[in-house]
C-alpha cells in the first residue's frame, strides 16, 4: 500500500514537471506548426510575402525559442528568397542543434557548404562556380577563335612568300646574259678606236679630213702594295681594259716596278 501511494506522488510529480516545462508528452514539429505566428509564416510565404514571412518566423522564434520548425522555414528564407547567406547559416545550425536526429541533417549540412561559399564570393568579390565555369568556357572559345585565326595568317604570309621566291626566279631567269665574244689583241685600246668620230656622208668636201693626232700613250709604274685591280680605280679605268692593253700582265701576280700601260680613262 505505501508503495502504491508512492509511486503515485511520483507519477504526479513528473507529470507536474511537464506542465511546468510547457510541453506535454507528444509535442513535437506538428505543435510547432500550430503556433499562431508560424502558421501566419506560412500562410505569408503561400502569398510570396517573403519579408512579411521572416517577420512572422521570427515572431515564433521568440514566443517558442526551441522551435526547429520556425529555424528551418527562416533558414530556407534567407537562402533563396531573400538572400543573406550568414543567418541561413544560423537558422540552419540552430535546426540541427534543436533537431540533431532529423533525416534531413545530411542534406542541411550541403546548404550549409553552399551557403558558406556564396558568403565568401559575396565578401571576396569571387565569381559564383556557375559563372566561373561559364567565363572559362567564353575563355576558352574566344582561344580557339584566336588560334584559328592565326593559323590563317600562318598560311597567307607563307603563301605570299611562295609567291614573292616564284617572281625572283622569273625576273633572275628573264635578265639577259653579258656574255660578249672577246676583241682581239690589235695593240690599241678599243675605247681609243670607238672615241674617234666616224666621217659624216652628208658633209662634202674637196680637201681630205685632218686625221686625228694618235694619243699619247699613258703608263704607271707598280709601287708596292698596289695591286691591278686597286691602279684600275685610281685611274678611272676597267681591269678588263687593263688587261687588255697589258697582255703579258697577269693581274693577281704583278711585280713593283713593273711598268703597265693604262688605257683611256
Amino acid at each position: 500500500m505505501r508503495f502504491c501511494i508512492r509511486f503515485g506522488f511520483c507519477a504526479l510529480a513528473v507529470l507536474l514537471g511537464i506542465a511546468l516545462g510547457g510541453c506535454t508528452p507528444g509535442q513535437g514539429q506538428a505543435d510547432e506548426e500550430k503556433e499562431p505566428h508560424f502558421v501566419l509564416g506560412q500562410s505569408r510565404v503561400n502569398a510570396m510575402d517573403y519579408p512579411g514571412a521572416i517577420e512572422a518566423f521570427e515572431e515564433s522564434l521568440e514566443a517558442s525559442p526551441q522551435s526547429a520548425a520556425a529555424h528551418y522555414q527562416l533558414a530556407m528564407l534567407y537562402e533563396n528568397q531573400v538572400p543573406d547567406p550568414a543567418a541561413a547559416i544560423y537558422h540552419y545550425r540552430q535546426y540541427l542543434k534543436l533537431n540533431p536526429n532529423a533525416g534531413n541533417a545530411d542534406v542541411i549540412r550541403k546548404h550549409v557548404d553552399a551557403c558558406k561559399q556564396q558568403l565568401a564570393a559575396d565578401v571576396l568579390g569571387l565569381p559564383s562556380t556557375s559563372a566561373a565555369q561559364q567565363q572559362l568556357e567564353k575563355l576558352a572559345a574566344q582561344n580557339r577563335e584566336l588560334q584559328q585565326q592565326v593559323d590563317q595568317l600562318q598560311e597567307t604570309v607563307k603563301q605570299w612568300n611562295a609567291y614573292y621566291a616564284s617572281q625572283l626566279a622569273a625576273q633572275s631567269n628573264s635578265q639577259p646574259q653579258n656574255n660578249y665574244p672577246a676583241q682581239p689583241n690589235t695593240g690599241t685600246s678599243p675605247d681609243v678606236v670607238s672615241a674617234q668620230p666616224a666621217p659624216s656622208p652628208a658633209v662634202t668636201q674637196s680637201k681630205p679630213a685632218p686625221q686625228p693626232k694618235p694619243a699619247r700613250p699613258r703608263t704607271h709604274t707598280v709601287a708596292a702594295g698596289e695591286t691591278a685591280a686597286g691602279i684600275a680605280r685610281k685611274f678611272g679605268v676597267k681591269l678588263s681594259a687593263l688587261e687588255t692593253a697589258n697582255p703579258d700582265m697577269d693581274p693577281r701576280r704583278i711585280r713593283v716596278g713593273q711598268v703597265l700601260n693604262l688605257p683611256p680613262p
